[in-house]
């Protein structure tokens, strides 16, 4: 069941769960995910970073909408950070059915204005937008781009920008980085901060950096009005970890052989996320949700 995010979230937001956004770049992932949210009954967003998108290439988007529109369950195909006019057009050309413009970086009325103009062309085409307040930290290479230094989003901003903009889903600030935590920098997420935004707007909120935070926090953060979640590190850590143990075995090289293991790997990763974020079984709430997969 192909949707927007705007739809799949207004669910979401009304019945006070969040969505996880799972990252993928390979047939592989997208299998797992796939097939977690059918056991799971529960809705998914399908991310795509243009990193990503520049890897698996245009035709995986085929693909995933062929997924997604087959799949009993909710699915929206989201493209993550875009930062570029150019890349929200060609990720509607190519079947994404939400877009992120991120322009965290820039001054808050550049930031609305770039955002405005984004939401109006995805808009005319039934394109949900997702936008950004304050920047996300990094861990290291290995995560999305971040910004050395966590800027936390403020309030009045917030308040500022949902109103002049009229952005479907926002990220804010609160603490979070991109990538998996060191032992010698643990998140900080700042729920009194979180507490006051969600005080304010009445609009589905979105966290960024969401692997290897506590499960305490997350959930904590569900409670208090978030609604989509973005997960990368995790489940692809999951994945390759179980790659490098098959791959001990040098004489395999079949992908049956190989990846069935790594994808059960992930997909466990991914049930923990949808039980974490209270979406086990939230399917249900969406029109044609409550029948499983033949």
């Amino acid at each position: 069941m192909l949707m927007n995010m705007r739809d799949l979230l207004a669910v979401a937001h009304a019945h006070h769960f969040a969505v996880p956004a799972f990252n993928i770049s390979s047939n592989m992932l997208l299998s797992g995910v796939m097939e977690a949210s059918e056991e799971a009954r529960a809705p998914v967003i399908l991310a795509i970073h243009p990193d990503e998108l520049a890897f698996v290439r245009p035709s995986f988007i085929k693909a995933a909408v062929e997924e997604a529109i087959t799949a009993s369950v909710p699915v929206c195909i989201h493209l993550d950070h875009g930062s570029s006019l150019k890349q929200i057009m060609e990720a509607i050309r190519y079947g994404f059915t939400s877009v992120m413009i991120d322009a965290s970086t820039e001054p808050l009325e550049q930031n609305i204005a770039i955002t405005k103009e984004v939401v109006a062309l995805a808009h005319a085409v039934d394109v949900s937008v997702e936008g950004e307040l304050g920047t996300i930290g990094t861990t290291g290479p290995e995560a999305e781009a971040g910004t050395e230094e966590i800027i936390y989003v403020d309030p009045d901003d917030v308040e500022t920008f949902v109103e002049a903009t009229a952005v479907d889903t926002l990220a804010v600030a609160v603490g979070t980085a991109h990538g998996l935590y060191p032992k010698d920098k643990p998140p900080e997420l700042r729920m009194d901060l979180l507490n006051e935004i969600t005080a304010r707007v009445d609009i589905p909120l979105v966290l960024h950096g969401g692997s290897a935070n506590p499960d305490e926090e997350i959930a904590q953060a569900v409670r208090l009005g978030i609604n989509k979640i973005n997960i990368s590190s995790d489940t692809k850590d999951a994945f390759y970890r179980a790659c490098r143990e098959v791959l001990r075995d040098t004489g395999l090289r079949e992908p049956l052989s190989i990846y069935p293991r790594c994808i059960e790997a992930m997909k466990a990763v991914a049930h923990h996320k949808f039980d974490l974020f209270e979406t086990t079984g939230k399917a249900a709430l969406y029109p044609g949700g409550t029948h499983a997969k033949r």
